[in-house]
């Protein structure tokens, strides 16, 4: 009998490959069945399991069916792996042993959820062997063969196993077909030219069946083991499951939920999808990769590289199903250990994101429905009449002539070219939206950009090879295949037309999932196995095409069925290309679908979202799981997109969203307007005292953007990346740091005057006053007026902070004012990219300053480790320092004596102190 329950840390030394050493023989393979039939404990199981179930049969009756085989028995609940996921159907007992499965009724579950699987696999159901194993320069080569059919079309019989050890904290697994090529997903992964040397993970092998076993040394911690359930390896249907270290896993995007994933038979889809976030449904983007914290702190990561259609089934055991209908299974795993490492690790494969410019981090105003474009100039003249900061004006869909691209309506945005100019001359930015289906129905001659389409064959076809004409918000249109590097220069062409008469400076790439208002097309799809493959995952509609198009449908590099989730990526990657081209500058592309890599093409909005106060709190999760996802500048629609808001939420919307990466108010057509000027006086001072704290903050967030893009650091932080040994941290999702430094606590539910928040363990700094908070690790009830957002700066940091301004241009030129936040051992660190804020790969050139800044025994030290001329452009005004336990006697810059100024909670104060950036000093208080 071969077994798929779960191993501990021990395998037999038959099932043994470390990594040091060499492949063994197959011979004498590990029958994992002998390791744990023999277990009492199990005895004990079955014996209970059995009870149960005569004990149900008498509470229940007719529900339980005859009783299964012993072996069935055995099975636990929480470890019974779904041999039937199929969602449209109601699982017999005939169904189920079909396919060689226990079956074995549960009470159903809840409305709406999902169960005990009642059809599952016996511990002895067929899989693959690992026939032979061998050595490699980077690791190992296997075959594996399954010697009976599984249950789904064209099994693959013989598999070919590849392992390279790549680092000492990333290991490669990849399973494809040994005899015949499969797609696989054309991302531009790093290659290792030797084998790591220290590993700190050990790999073992079952062999029949076959399985992974890794383990973290330091710990003997199970990492995988995909011993629990049987490979299947079909051509439209590949599944391997895993039992799990811990509960606590995250990622697996695109969702709206929680940021903790519960695992009680929950089952993510990954399939880019237009819908209103709503909890259980698959989303915009697709991001098969998870972080999961393990007892005792230490953090890995797993990655599969695939972009088919998929779910991840979750399993209270806890266990994990991958299910995916193509490609090949080609694992990345990352062992950390510490979160913010494993994040860095998933970057090294996929890529760092770019360095956005400054402007792209103020504040951005957009609605649907402004109008026209004077609408639109009223609207920027009533921002600067008052004040509030503002860099970026969009426009949504209205802008156009009949919602075609790269058109603009002469009558109602006549004006927007001036309005352009203008905001320019304000140190402003214009942004407009775009959407990849090109309008097919205007008169030939008539509409370039699809006549020039179809001449150069840059759209989706169908399978007979003609354009696939589905409906958007023109009307009938045909789709951009942005899988054909001639579309990229065809997308330019397009935009250097428009850029001459409306010289916008980003772009805003929507409905790129690709959506569309039809099923498929205006034909349907055609029958085949692409359209109805054997297996649909649950997918919103219960269909592959369901608001989008045929998954038959044919582009450059591959069919849809396999590129679908790329089509996002693949629109940014062409729209960041052509800004380059076109403007010189760092590009500024916001993308609703997006997959792994994206991060180096685009930021991300979390879509068409609800002015509700559920809404708002599902946001700070949504920010943290594209901060796993190495797409860091990334905000939600600050005040809800669609429905009306109320003043109070708006208030507290703006102040979370001040501290989104990316933030953006913007509003749906017919709802009251939301901007900032149309709220009632004390409303409006709040919104704007909020975008000036931002704006005050931008020199330690663009250099937070600066450590994204250089090594993959998190800008926007979950509480457990700092404090992974406090588990109280783990599930907060209410709140969430800038950076190691900078604790948000915003108020997410309506009549309130106070905020409960976890602060942990040690001494924290309220931001704006400098009063100290002694935490010991609880959670702690703060006073938030409808005017105030609690923030606390953590001890041991500086923030290096600017005076602001209504523009990042204005702010720029503004003295700074370093913020220092003393540890209990009166120390603190902190540092500051400086450079133009716009210019492309500043930091790779060299034109930038780097400045170090340091306090350890009373002096202040700031070191200047790289400059350029940007620094001496602005200077040092003032130094705050929070936690000086005793009233100096005078303050030395440089050694001479500084007037200063301290205050009973401990703050010290010196002012006007005149520096320029670009030069080091000290200051030292006696």
């Amino acid at each position: 009998m071969k077994s798929y329950q779960k191993l501990t840390a021990a395998q037999p030394a038959a099932c043994r490959v470390e990594e040091e050493g060499a492949a063994p023989l197959p011979t004498g393979r590990g029958k994992l069945a002998r390791w744990w039939v023999g277990s009492g404990l199990l005895v004990v199981a079955v014996l209970l399991s059995t009870i149960t179930v005569w004990v149900l049969r008498q509470v229940s009756g007719s529900w339980l069916g005859p009783t299964p085989p012993p072996k069935c028995l055995l099975v636990p609940e929480s470890r019974r792996f779904d041999c039937y996921p199929e969602r449209q159907v109601v699982v017999t007992q005939e169904l189920c042993e079909n396919r060689g499965c226990c079956f074995i009724q549960t009470p159903p579950p809840a409305e709406g959820k999902r169960g005990v699987p009642w059809c599952f696999y016996p511990p002895d159901f067929p899989s693959y062997t690992l026939e032979s194993l061998n050595q490699t320069a980077l690791g190992m080569a296997g075959l594996l063969v399954r010697r009976e059919k599984a249950y789904y079309p064209r099994d693959i019989e013989r598999l070919r196993l590849d392992v390279e050890f790549e680092t000492d904290t990333r290991l490669h697994i990849k399973i494809t077909d040994a005899a015949n090529p499969r797609y696989e997903v054309p991302l531009d992964v790093p290659r290792v030219m030797k084998r790591a040397e220290n590993p700190i993970y050990s790999l073992n092998f079952s062999w029949d069946p076959f399985g992974v076993l890794l383990q973290r040394k330091a710990t003997g911690t199970v990492l995988l083991n995909t011993t629990v359930a049987p490979l299947i390896f079909a051509d439209q249907f590949l599944q391997i499951s895993t039992s799990l270290p811990s509960k606590f896993l995250y990622g697996l995007g695109e969702h709206r939920g929680s940021f903790l994933h519960s695992l009680d038979w929950n089952t993510l889809t990954l399939w880019a999808r237009d819908v209103s976030p709503t909890e259980s449904f698959n989303l915009y983007g697709a991001h098969p990769f998870y972080l999961l914290m393990e007892e005792g702190g230490d953090a890995h990561g797993v990655f599969l590289l695939n972009s088919n259609a998929m779910e991840v089934a979750l399993q209270p055991a806890p266990g994990l199903t991958w299910r995916t209908i193509g490609g090949v299974l080609d694992f990345y795993i990352f062992l950390g250990p510490d979160p913010n490492m494993v994040i860095q690790q998933y970057q090294q494969v996929i890529g760092f994101p770019a360095m956005p410019p400054l402007w792209a981090l103020g504040f951005h105003l957009c609605r649907w429905g402004y109008g026209s474009s004077n609408e639109t100039w009223q609207t920027v003249r009533a921002m600067r009449n008052y004040q509030i900061p503002q860099d970026g004006q969009w426009n949504d869909i209205d802008y156009m002539d009949g919602y075609r691209d790269f058109t603009l309506d002469s009558q109602k945005f006549a004006s927007l070219p001036s309005l352009v100019q203008d905001l320019h001359k304000h140190g402003q930015h214009y942004v407009m939206i775009l959407d990849p289906g090109i309008s097919s129905t205007s008169p030939h001659g008539s509409y370039w950009p699809f006549d020039e389409g179809l001449r150069r064959g840059l759209f989706l076809n169908t399978t007979q090879g003609q354009p696939l004409i589905g409906q958007v918000w023109p009307g009938f249109t045909a789709f951009a295949d942005f899988s054909n590097p001639d579309t990229h220069q065809w997308w330019l062409e397009n935009l250097q037309h428009f850029y001459a008469h409306v010289p916008f400076d980003g772009l805003w790439i929507d409905m790129n999932e690709p959506s569309n208002f039809m099923d498929g097309s205006e034909d349907g799809c055609p029958p085949g196995d692409f359209d109805s493959p054997p297996y649909t995952p649950a997918v919103l509609g219960d269909s592959l095409s369901a608001k989008t198009v045929c998954a038959s449908a044919k582009q450059k590099a591959s069919v849809h069925y396999n590129l679908h989730n790329l089509y996002g990526l693949m629109e940014a990657k062409a729209t960041a290309s052509a800004l380059i081209q076109i403007r010189g500058k760092r590009p500024f592309v916001i993308s609703r679908s997006t997959f792994p890599s994206q991060g180096r093409f685009s930021g991300h909005w979390l879509g068409d979202n609800r002015s509700q106060w559920k809404d708002m709190y599902y946001s700070i999760p949504g920010l943290l799981s594209f901060s796993l996802f190495g797409i860091p500048l990334v905000g939600a629609d600050i005040c809800g997109f669609s429905g009306s808001t109320s003043e109070e939420l708006c208030t507290r919307w703006m102040q979370l969203g001040a501290f989104y990466p990316f933030a953006r108010n913007h509003n749906t057509q017919n709802e009251k307007a939301q901007d900032p000027t149309v709220f009632s006086p004390a409303a409006r001072t709040a919104m704007k005292d909020v975008l000036l704290t931002r704006y005050s903050l931008l020199p330690f967030l663009y250099t937070l953007f600066h450590h994204a893009h250089l090594q993959g650091d998190t800008v926007a932080r979950p509480l457990f990346f700092e404090f992974p040994w406090d588990v109280a941290t783990w599930e907060l999702d209410r709140q969430f740091l800038w950076g190691r430094s900078l604790l948000v606590t915003p108020v997410l539910e309506p009549g309130v005057d106070s905020v409960t928040g976890y602060v942990p363990q040690g001494t924290w700094y309220d931001f704006y006053t400098g009063s100290s908070v002694n935490s010991s690790g609880e959670m702690l009830k703060m006073s938030a007026p409808l005017e105030h957002l609690n923030l606390h700066i953590r001890e041991g940091s500086i923030l290096p902070t600017q005076k602001p301004g209504t523009t990042t241009e204005v702010t720029r030129g503004n003295p700074l004012r370093l913020i220092v936040a003393l540890s209990s051992h009166a120390t603190a660190w902190g540092d500051l990219f400086w450079d133009d804020g716009e210019s492309l790969d500043t930091f790779e050139q060299g034109n930038y300053s780097y400045v170090v800044f340091n306090v350890t025994q009373n002096i202040f030290t700031s070191t200047v480790l790289h400059a350029s001329t940007e620094a001496t452009k602005v200077t040092i005004g003032t130094l705050s320092i929070f936690g000086v336990q005793k009233p100096p006697s005078k303050v030395l810059l440089n050694g001479q004596e500084k007037p200063f100024s301290y205050l009973d909670n401990q703050v010290l104060t010196v002012s006007d102190l005149g520096i320029s950036l670009s030069q080091g000093f000290s200051l030292q208080w006696l």
